[in-house]
């Protein structure tokens, strides 16, 4: 071997020690970066995608909400029916026909009832504020007052009076005659799918069981049983509560003298559905009604209202709602406000029994975990 080359291979080696390491870049690096970027841009704009298509079909959506959640609360009547020898289909034949039956009679009798109420109500409402600002009490809390309420009352008078104002009063009921009419289709629309699917409940729950693992089936078959329980009978509890507050509204009412109680208490009805706050509204609605008719129906009907809400808060809703799964107080006053403020009545309505489904996924599933670890 040649010094010469022993040498410079001496030197070769020193210098590669003193380089850095370079290394190739790993393997499908870059490639998988980038397949992972595509799939996230592709899963944000198939959510965007997603999210318009429901903002478009909201109304058809909200039907579809609607009307499951009214299956699920009639399917323990037809469960009822079911028991005593009858198929479920004429079981749910049977209570379409009464609902249909229900809906002409409120359609033929109670709709030209209300229309004829509102005008009257409208009519001498004027004259029911000019006769109890001349009340003796009311002009005595008004010198308290400075004045202020008279004057407050006397503008409120002379607005109803002004022609521009009957004119925007005529065409804004023209629009609810026009918003009235689509209420109706939708109202019909939601009928018929809610007898669709109360019919074929079993078989769409079943269908869904059939889907899902069998490691997870047994716990969400539990789950989904107790949560459609739950929703029935919450729905049928509130339906009574609504329907005896206002038996004792217009018993209360008519009892005091105050005008136009069946359509306060019809208005009664829908209001206490409203969890928690209805009957607060309610009240407060019955007393400001007795007040235009006398001080001492207002005093009548305030305190009998609080009495009542006393013995449906500790006798009524216990009874009635024994069976369906509790919320907290907190909770409902929660779910009620957050549901009023996103979809109104319907909203509301819904929010309890959402609630408590959550509240039982929790007590189900989390706390389990929770426990466990």
């Amino acid at each position: 071997m040649n010094p010469d080359d022993s040498s410079r291979n001496g030197t070769t080696r020193t210098v590669t020690a003193h380089l850095p390491e370079v290394t190739s870049p790993e393997p499908g690096r870059i490639p998988t970066l980038f397949g992972m970027g595509l799939r996230v841009t592709a899963g944000v704009l198939v959510a965007i995608l997603l999210a318009s298509v429901l903002f478009s079909l909201r109304s058809i959506v909200m039907s579809l909400g609607a009307a499951l959640f009214l299956a699920l609360g009639l399917n323990p009547l037809v469960r009822r029916l079911c028991r005593a020898r009858m198929g479920r289909g004429g079981a749910v034949a049977m209570i379409g026909v009464a609902v249909a039956l229900l809906t002409a009679s409120l359609v033929s009798l109670v709709v030209p009832f209300v229309v004829t109420q509102v005008t009257a109500l409208i009519q001498t409402l004027p004259a029911a504020i000019r006769g109890m600002t001349g009340e003796e009490w009311f002009q005595r809390f008004d010198d308290l007052t400075g004045g202020a309420l008279v004057t407050a009352l006397g503008s409120v008078d002379q607005v109803l009076v002004r022609p521009d104002v009957l004119a925007n009063i005529a065409s804004g009921v023209v629009g609810a005659g026009i918003g009235a009419g689509n209420v109706v289709s939708s109202i019909i629309f939601i009928a018929i799918l809610t007898l669709y699917f109360l019919a074929g409940l079993p078989r769409i729950k079943h269908g869904l069981y059939a889907l899902l693992p069998a490691s997870r089936r047994r716990t969400t078959v539990y789950l989904t049983e107790k949560i459609a329980d739950s929703v029935g009978k919450y729905l049928s509890g509130m339906v009574v509560l609504a329907l005896l507050n206002a038996t004792f509204s217009f018993i209360l009412l008519t009892l005091t003298g105050v005008p136009f109680a069946a359509l306060i208490s019809i208005a009664a009805f829908f209001v206490t559905l409203i969890p928690l706050i209805g009957t607060i509204l309610t009240t407060v609605v019955m007393t400001v009604a007795a007040l235009l008719h006398s001080l001492l129906a207002a005093i009548i009907v305030l305190v009998a209202m609080l009495i009542y809400m006393q013995v449906e808060a500790y006798l009524l809703t216990p009874r009635v709602m024994s069976k369906a799964v509790q919320v907290p107080g907190a909770w409902v006053l929660i779910a009620a406000t957050a549901g009023g403020a996103l979809l109104g009545l319907p909203g509301a309505l819904v929010a309890i029994p959402t609630a408590a489904a959550c509240l039982l996924l929790v007590d189900t599933l989390v706390v389990p975990l929770r426990r466990a670890q």
